[in-house]
């Protein structure tokens, strides 16, 4: 069973189909595991296409040169509160 919220799971699973992520599913992604690194491995290219989804999908501009960008892809559940706070109508 899952602890994460109904749009963590949604983002969760943005981010498996938007990187292409095969050999995972959304419910493997945890709330607090590292995106990048040790974590899930993603990379410098996977955050822009991330950015991009999230922008697109949540009116939510993430930018990179954010002084809080390595905050905000810190986890899942500090990816979802900053798209939560910073999203459109």
């Amino acid at each position: 069973m899952s602890d994460k919220t109904p749009f963590q799971q949604e983002v969760a699973e943005l981010i498996v189909s938007a990187l292409h992520l095969e050999d995972m599913t959304a419910a493997d992604i945890g709330l607090d595991e590292p995106l990048f690194g040790d974590g899930l491995g993603l990379d410098s290219v996977d955050a822009l296409e991330l950015s991009l989804e999230i922008s697109e999908r949540y009116n939510c501009m993430i930018r990179s040169d954010d002084p809080d960008i390595d905050v905000l892809f810190g986890s899942l559940r500090s990816l979802t509160a900053a798209i939560e706070t910073r999203r459109g109508g």
